[in-house]
């Protein structure tokens, strides 16, 4: 089983959305788009212990927290989700509720005209309509949430009165039992606490015990019980404990009828109940180098959160048959590199279906082009489908999937052709946001540099990120030859496009300075070891006419990822002003925070579009 679609109204920030996923998705898209929001949204539908929550929703689970709407009616949150690739025992299950769907045009047939001829087509298939309804409740003051199978729906003159005004209008439950056969299981982003590692309902060891422990919780609490009860020596014989334990005892029976016996006054390690050691026992681990056992509670954050997805995948893995639905959030967090590769690569290998959220190239490149969902928003909807891979080639996602990763997470892309053009575009950009007020740099308005390896492949990138639903700029130097063929259509699809006048970048940074620059360039590198020996530099002896082709030739034998930065930065560097930059980098910079100024801006935290204060730890 696998979510197909999902459609969200009046959820947090949503006020009305519609995602598209695929086998693995991989949802990206800026801070405070809605991916976390997505994420409850699918835990609310799907989530088998969510509902048990007291209470479900609140009031800032509402849209814009109106959950009382205008007029007499309440507003609902409602949450539906289009389940496909049934299993033999689900469609067996589930056989009265599925609807044929046609998985291209993403629709149940049954909506249209003589639909009937068209069940056994290709890309016909069964699935599963579910849905979440939640609404406040005058008369118990409350809000209430459920989730019922969508189809099929009563009509209205076969209900009475009462069922009409419940919150499923008539609509059969899908229940904790249907939700644990679509093998839910949700990691949050790092919001563990107490709960989630302890033994308390629905949490993960809670959820491990159920599964795999063959009926034997009841013996199990039972037995723990009985141990605390015969603990020797008893918590009581504890010599001072001792002394109270008597000491009230005697008090107590001045004024109480006690038990003759001794245990009338008794110390225990509990309340002796198993609610109470569901709450107190905790799981501890060792780890190196300190080979101590503590409460999970005292480990690193990444220890903790390795933790959590290890207990999850054993959870997985007790399902055994049944296919499982496995919801990761920003996994990268105190996660190194090489641990966020190989817990990103055990998802994808052993779950039915991934739905990720990142902001990690480690993460975002074991992903394919077809496996990526965009989010965008326009005012309060929310809309998410995977990119047009007829655009994104497979072959060429592949081979640059660091740049593709970052450029994924970003507001916009500009386009370079080489290395060195992207250290002078960020090297003139740091100089702009300290020369003019107002300027924001492009690390900060959400611009990725892409380098596209020469002058001749920019152009061939428009259509790419065009497809990713970036706003694209391309820059490039003076071509010696014709053009491709497609390259003036490719061109078209930039947002700007500048075609420098010089044939290299090295042209440009010399001619477009003040002589005093070049030489206070010169003058600092060359006290560097990695000076080229073969340009000769002594200010006295060359005059400001001759600066130009020296500090071309500098720069061109120290161009590239080695030397980039310390050539290239250090001649930005002696720019004192922004008149003395290279205009033909100033001014596209400038055009492109001049648009995107106009337009919402990145912010650095999640607000409560995306976060909710109940959020405590993962889910199964």
């Amino acid at each position: 089983m696998r979510v197909r679609q999902l459609e969200i109204e009046n959820f947090r920030g949503i006020v009305q959305g519609r995602v598209v996923f695929q086998q693995h998705t991989l949802l990206v898209g800026g801070n405070n788009i809605g991916k976390s929001t997505v994420c409850e949204a699918l835990e609310l539908v799907l989530g088998p212990e969510r509902l048990y929550r007291r209470p479900v929703i609140d009031e800032h689970d509402f849209s814009h927290g109106d959950y009382l709407g205008d007029d007499a009616t309440l507003r609902e949150i409602r949450v539906r989700a289009v389940l496909t690739d049934l299993s033999d025992e689900q469609l067996r299950r589930f056989f009265q509720h599925v609807r044929r769907w046609d998985d291209m045009a993403l629709s149940f047939i049954d909506e249209e005209p003589d639909s009937f001829q068209r069940a056994d087509d290709d890309g016909t298939i069964w699935a599963l309509p579910v849905s979440f309804i939640g609404r406040y409740d005058r008369e118990e003051d409350d809000f209430l949430g459920e989730t019922f199978f969508d189809h099929p729906t009563p009509a209205l003159d076969e209900l009475d009165e009462e069922e009409r005004a419940s919150l499923g209008g008539g609509r059969a439950q899908f229940r904790r039992t249907h939700k644990r056969l679509c093998g839910f299981v949700f990691l949050r982003a790092l919001r563990t606490g107490s709960r989630a590692l302890s033994l308390q309902r629905g949490s993960l060891l809670d959820t491990i015990l159920r599964l795999g422990g063959n009926n034997g919780a009841a013996e199990m609490w039972s037995d723990a019980l009985g141990a605390l009860r015969e603990l020797e020596p008893a918590i009581g014989e504890i010599e001072q404990l001792k002394t109270i334990r008597e000491n009230i005892r005697t008090r107590l029976g001045k004024f109480v009828n006690l038990a003759p016996s001794e245990d009338s006054a008794a110390f225990f390690a509990s309340d002796l109940t198993r609610e109470h050691l569901r709450e107190v026992v905790r799981l501890f681990v060792a780890t190196q180098p300190s080979n101590h056992s503590v409460p999970f509670a005292k480990q690193g954050t990444g220890s903790i959160n390795l933790l959590v997805f290890a207990l999850l995948t054993i959870i997985a893995d007790l399902k055994e048959d049944q296919s499982v639905i496995f919801v990761m959030e920003e996994p990268e967090i105190a996660l190194p590199p090489h641990t966020q590769r190989r817990v990103t690569k055990y998802v994808l290998q052993q779950m039915a279906q991934s739905i990720v959220t990142s902001h990690s190239p480690y993460v975002i490149e074991q992903f394919d082009p077809q496996s990526v969902v965009i989010l965008s928003r326009d005012g309060d909807a929310i809309s998410g489908a995977p990119i047009d891979t007829v655009s994104v080639k497979t072959k060429t996602y592949r081979t640059q999937r660091r740049q593709f990763a970052e450029a994924i997470l970003s507001r916009a892309v500009f386009v370079l052709e080489g290395q060195t053009e992207m250290v002078a575009v960020h090297a003139v950009s740091s100089a702009l946001e300290q020369f003019r007020e107002g300027y924001s740099h492009i690390d900060l308005s959400g611009v990725s540099l892409f380098h596209a390896g020469n002058d001749r492949e920019v152009p061939r990138f428009a259509p790419i990120f065009n497809a990713l639903g970036k706003r694209v700029y391309g820059m490039r130097d003076k071509l010696n030859a014709p053009d491709a063929t497609d390259a003036a259509e490719n061109i078209k699809l930039f947002d700007r496009f500048w075609e420098s006048p010089e044939p290299a970048i090295e042209e440009i940074l010399v001619k477009q300075v003040p002589t005093h620059v070049l030489r206070s360039f010169l003058d600092e590198v060359v006290q560097r070891t990695d000076y080229p020996a073969s340009y000769p530099y002594v200010s006295e002896q060359v005059a400001d006419d001759g600066l130009t082709v020296l500090a071309a030739k500098v720069l061109k034998a120290r161009k590239g990822d080695a030397f980039g930065f310390g050539y290239t930065g250090t001649l930005i560097e002696q720019c004192q002003n922004e008149s003395e930059l290279p205009a033909f980098i100033r001014d596209a910079l400038l055009a492109i925070d001049e648009q995107l100024r106009g337009e919402p801006e990145l912010v650095l935290e999640d607000v409560n579009a995306e976060t909710h204060p109940d959020a405590e730890g993962p889910e199964e």
